[in-house]
């Protein structure tokens, strides 16, 4: 495995001399950057003894810099590990700055990041940095605990940097998720290459008048990300989303409504043409029946507004019902009873499958992470907490076992 190691100014960045051995005494290749506030506590080359290679440390070296070597450092890596971590460096990585080669390879590689802080246990502890720390692990970061114990400055508290042991250990838990991910894809793409997938994804917004709407919080993540997956594996893939703030590759064909009625036109259109069909969009299940030509004024003598409202066709089902239908996957999201609801929509319904997901004021709705359940009339298998892009893979390797 190739390994980036990033060295920023602490005391501790001596204790990743040792972590460097231990990368090249399992075999791993180290490419080492330092910066400038590193190279203030230990020597580039000790760095270059150990890893073999010359260490980098200037965004604007001429020799490297003229073949875009920044760049190529970050394709060059399979994980890059930034050990130790500064506060200054978790503040940079969390605005993006891109002010030395460091940083500049962080914003320019889609790698895994692997961060040791170290820091006074003060700074640790600061709003500020743990603030950045929350952001850096949402964005799927692997940002290890600091150790507890005396400090370089004197005080005892958490902010030491991770023994570079735990620190190793951790890239080794990287590299193997890494094969089993690359696994994984071997076995989609085996399944899915050429099949044609159609997915509803977001809300539905139903008009009351020409600036008020009914709607729900969905953000379309969870269909988004299905999309992508299945993209990435080689199916080919229609995508139908509410309105959404969302971008999708330009592998999926992507059709915008805003309506449930338009939805279910376009589903009509496309269905017949699919192998698989995932309804994860959250359709809203009543319209308005008559929807003003003009803005409702508000009325001063009433405190009162009353709409009628219809219901919009059941998309889902109507798929299902077809004697053409493709293999179909529902969603169905609860506040409560969440397995015994599914269940019910899952044969009601005539569905195959259906995806059971907790929804609530922190749940489900408008997050990054999500927990599923995948139900058959024959199998039940729980997918526990972890990102939208994680459960997308694990949703269509569920299916291509059906």
């Amino acid at each position: 495995m190739k390994v980036l190691l990033g060295v920023t100014g602490g005391i501790a960045a001596y204790k990743s001399l040792e972590l460097t051995r231990l990368f090249i005494k399992s075999g791993h290749e180290v490419q080492v950057v330092m910066t400038s506030g590193a190279k203030e506590f230990i020597q580039p080359l000790s760095f270059q003894a150990l890893s073999g290679n010359p260490v980098r440390d200037s965004l604007f070296d001429a020799n490297q810099e003229a073949g875009m070597g920044h760049i190529e450092l970050a394709r060059w890596a399979d994980v890059i590990v930034i050990a130790p971590a500064s506060a200054e460096t978790l503040a940079k990585f969390r605005m993006g700055r891109a002010d030395d080669l460091l940083t500049t390879l962080i914003l320019a590689t889609d790698k895994p990041i692997v961060l040791a802080p170290a820091m006074n246990r003060l700074m640790w502890s600061n709003e500020a940095t743990q603030e950045n720390v929350a952001i850096l692990n949402q964005r799927g970061w692997m940002l290890l605990q600091p150790g507890s114990g005396e400090q370089a400055c004197g005080e005892v508290g958490e902010g030491r940097m991770p023994e570079p042991i735990e620190i190793f250990e951790a890239v080794e838990e990287v590299k193997k998720q890494q094969q089993q991910t690359y696994q994984a894809w071997l076995d989609l793409k085996q399944f899915w290459q050429g099949k044609s997938l159609l997915i509803t994804a977001g809300p539905t917004y139903e008009n009351i008048d020409p600036v008020r709407f009914i709607g729900n919080r969905s953000s379309g993540k969870m269909g988004f990300s299905i999309a992508e997956a299945a993209a990435k594996a080689g199916a080919k893939v229609t995508l139908i989303t509410g309105p959404v703030q969302l971008a999708v590759s330009d592998q999926v064909k992507r059709i915008n409504v805003r309506s449930a009625e338009q939805m279910f036109t376009a589903v009509q259109a496309h269905y017949s043409n699919a192998d698989c069909f995932i309804s994860a969009a959250a359709v809203a299940d009543f319209r308005v029946a008559d929807i003003a030509e003009q803005k409702i004024k508000k009325q001063s003598d009433t405190d009162e507004m009353t709409l009628t409202l219809v219901k919009n066709p059941d998309i889902v089902a109507w798929v299902a019902q077809q004697d053409d239908k493709p293999y179909v996957v529902g969603f169905a999201a609860e506040t409560q009873n969440l397995i015994e609801y599914a269940k019910d929509k899952l044969q009601r319904k005539n569905l195959d499958m259906i995806c059971a997901n907790q929804v609530g004021e922190t749940l489900g709705f408008e997050q990054s992470e999500n927990a599923l359940t995948l139900i058959t009339s024959e199998q039940e298998l729980e997918l526990s907490l972890a990102t939208k892009d994680e459960l997308a893979v694990q949703l269509l390797k569920f299916i291509s076992a059906q």
